[in-house]
């Protein structure tokens, strides 16, 4: 394969890449938005729509194994096509979450809500479907600055998650208000997931401009940016 077909090729599957970006943080928002407006028919459409999500990331795992299978890629390159594979994984990844808050709704969407908690879930929801669009842009623009940001964005989606346990507990004298509540409390989960997945993503950007992949967050101390990463 000639050099420039394979950067034509390679840029079309980051453009891919940017889109499956939007549909997976487009997938989380409308989820988020099934809870807080009682939507069944968004619900449903989250759910439907994890197929084309789905697609796009069997797509690019396919073009890439036989992009790197018909050229040794040379170490610029080679960082991309890492990056779109791990990142593609990742957008995978956040559309599957977001059918499971769809689906915690459809499960929960008869029992009586709580309005704290649903308050919360609208906070996680906006702040993690903005992370997601942060590092995409991160990754169209190549900043590294940007990406940088997504550890510190990522701080109050943590607290709201570790916070949704005490918030659940409350409702335990009433069965049916801590049934809905448990569900979502795995709703809130799996929007915090959201957030660690747009952070990994912004680790791969970080790779991708640097050269170097160094994770954001040290593992030992959680919310704390590693030190080699500012």
């Amino acid at each position: 394969m000639a050099r420039p077909h394979f950067h034509e090729e390679l840029e079309k599957m980051e453009l891919r890449l940017l889109t499956l970006g939007e549909l997976a943080g487009n997938a989380v928002q409308k989820a988020v938005e099934a809870v807080l407006e009682h939507d069944d028919e968004g619900a449903e459409r989250v759910i439907a729509g994890d197929d084309e999500i789905d697609e796009i990331y069997l797509e690019l795992d396919s073009r890439l194994l036989s992009l790197l299978a018909l050229q040794a890629p040379v170490a610029a390159d080679l960082r991309l096509v890492s990056v779109v594979i791990h990142s593609s994984l990742h957008l995978e990844r956040i559309g599957d979450q977001a059918v499971n808050v769809a689906k915690m709704y459809q499960v929960t969407r008869d029992l009586a809500s709580n309005p704290t908690i649903v308050q919360q879930i609208g906070e996680m929801g906006h702040i993690v479907v903005e992370m997601v669009r942060v590092g995409m842009d991160a990754l169209k623009r190549r900043d590294l600055e940007l990406c940088m940001r997504l550890p510190k964005m990522d701080d109050p989606v943590d607290r709201l998650n570790r916070n949704m346990h005490f918030e659940v507990a409350k409702l335990a004298d009433d069965p049916k208000a801590l049934e809905w509540g448990m569900h979502m409390n795995l709703a809130a989960r799996a929007l915090e997931r959201v957030g660690d997945n747009a952070v990994d993503i912004g680790e791969q950007v970080s790779f991708l401009v640097s050269g170097e992949f160094r994770e954001f967050t040290d593992a030992s101390h959680p919310g704390d940016v590693a030190p080699d990463a500012v």
